[in-house]
């Protein structure tokens, strides 16, 4: 199609890939527009509604995934989210969120043989002797091809689309500027704060030598670990990351679509214990919780986990010990505690007044799944937290405009924010009070 923006050269044509942005919401306000006119004309309420949100998913994170850079992230990041929106939006939406999980279009092979002489040098066939031509999984920055080393390991060849960087910080900025009218598309989910923390991580997330840096400590860190699995880094450069090839027919994504219920609590069980597991051992928190980066080995009934291009250095070598403290002083409901907990950690400022009960009430999504031997997450749990600590009218909502979030919390945050959505979209029973107890400083000795 002549107006997509090839892989070749992401930031090429920069006012088409804005005016392809701004058109997402008109073309929602469109068919709202189309849809009162089928209800005048005597359409069921129910089946317009339907059909205006199946055509504006459609439209958005086809958009999404075809542009890639920072269009593309965003919308996987919404994709983690995908629990919390309300089922009538949900539902037609969640086929085209789960495919920016897994799946995006690939760039020419000529670019691809490009930026590996770029990142590896003009000598790179000599160590890589064979590259399949076509790749395994496309992501919003790069695209992975499997290949051969010359000691003959079979290798996952990470290659960055060229202009990456300019892609992903324009597109932010752009998608920064809609925010306001893209926000009616995607009902139930705070965009600002997401995309302002997407923008801070830009930089690092560009850097194969840091990525190759965060995966090499973790694969040391799990190496004997039978449950979870991180490839070892064979070489990096500028734009090119090369690691041992995890043999994983799906990843996470197929067991939210399709997965027994064994196969649920399992994988979610895994999926928890690597966050807090991986901060304790590396002192890195992996900070890109969506379905694609965790694979399945079904052979082993172990947990895969690739891409460590987002991760939380933690200020404190692991996971914070008051975070573990205060989530186990909120589990016993003890008010006072937690008020005071929170105003030394610097949640709550000086002068701010907050009502304790309503705090503790705000809290209860982190909260509630400490109090049961085993808790059954579900998009319908996650979806009534949403809505109700987003929607203006609920009172836990008035205690969000008191909090302050800390800068060295903030990739904490939200990276719960997604763990939580992963497994309610799971649907995964786990035992969170264990985990937390085994994993999570300060929470055992609260």
């Amino acid at each position: 199609m002549p107006d997509r923006d090839s892989p070749r050269d992401l930031p090429r044509k920069a006012a088409a890939r804005t005016a392809r942005l701004a058109a997402l919401p008109l073309g929602y306000a469109g068919r709202t527009a189309w849809g009162f006119g089928k209800r005048l004309g005597g359409a069921p309420a129910e089946a317009v509604l339907t059909d205006i949100q199946q055509k504006t998913a459609e439209q958005l994170f086809r958009t999404l995934g075809e542009l890639k850079g920072g269009a593309m992230k965003f919308g996987q990041a919404l994709s983690v989210l995908e629990a919390a929106l309300p089922e009538e939006v949900a539902g037609p939406y969640r086929e085209q969120l789960t495919k920016l999980q897994d799946a995006a279009p690939p760039m020419p092979t000529s670019t691809v043989r490009a930026q590996l002489t770029a990142g590896l040098g003009r000598d790179w066939k000599e160590r890589l002797v064979y590259l399949d031509g076509g790749p395994t999984a496309s992501a919003s920055i790069g695209q992975v091809h499997e290949g051969r080393w010359h000691d003959g390991r079979r290798v996952a060849v990470k290659v960055q689309y060229p202009g990456a960087g300019d892609a992903l910080a324009a597109d932010l900025r752009q998608i920064a500027r809609l925010g306001r009218t893209i926000a009616p598309i995607v009902p139930g989910i705070d965009l600002k704060p997401l995309i302002e923390e997407m923008q801070e991580r830009t930089v690092e997330e560009l850097d194969y030598g840091l990525e190759a840096e965060a995966q090499s400590a973790y694969a040391a860190a799990f190496r004997d670990d039978p449950d979870l699995v991180v490839p070892d880094v064979v070489e990096a450069g500028d734009a090119v990351l090369v690691t041992e090839w995890l043999d994983s027919p799906y990843s996470l994504a197929r067991i939210i679509a399709e997965g027994t219920q064994a196969e649920r609590d399992r994988y979610g069980q895994l999926f928890v214990r690597f966050l807090f597991d991986g901060a304790a051992r590396t002192g890195m928190l992996h900070a890109d919780p969506h379905p694609g980066n965790f694979r399945v080995l079904p052979d082993d009934d172990a947990l895969g986990v690739l891409d460590f291009g987002a991760v939380a250095r933690l200020e404190e070598g692991g996971l914070p010990e008051a975070m573990g403290r205060l989530i186990k002083v909120a589990s016993r409901s003890d008010e006072a505690g937690l008020e005071q907990g929170l105003r030394d950690e610097g949640f709550i400022k000086d002068r701010v007044k907050v009502d304790a009960e309503l705090l503790l009430d705000y809290l209860s999504p982190f909260i509630e799944p400490t109090q049961v031997e085993s808790f059954r997450f579900s998009r319908e749990w996650m979806r009534t937290q949403f809505q109700r600590i987003n929607n203006p009218r609920e009172p836990a909502y008035t205690v969000a405009m008191k909090l302050n979030l800390p800068p060295s919390y903030l990739l904490i945050h939200r990276t719960w924010l997604g763990a939580l959505g992963i497994l309610s979209q799971l649907g995964a029973e786990v035992s969170f009070d264990q985990l937390l107890t085994d994993y999570l400083p300060g929470y055992a000795d609260a």
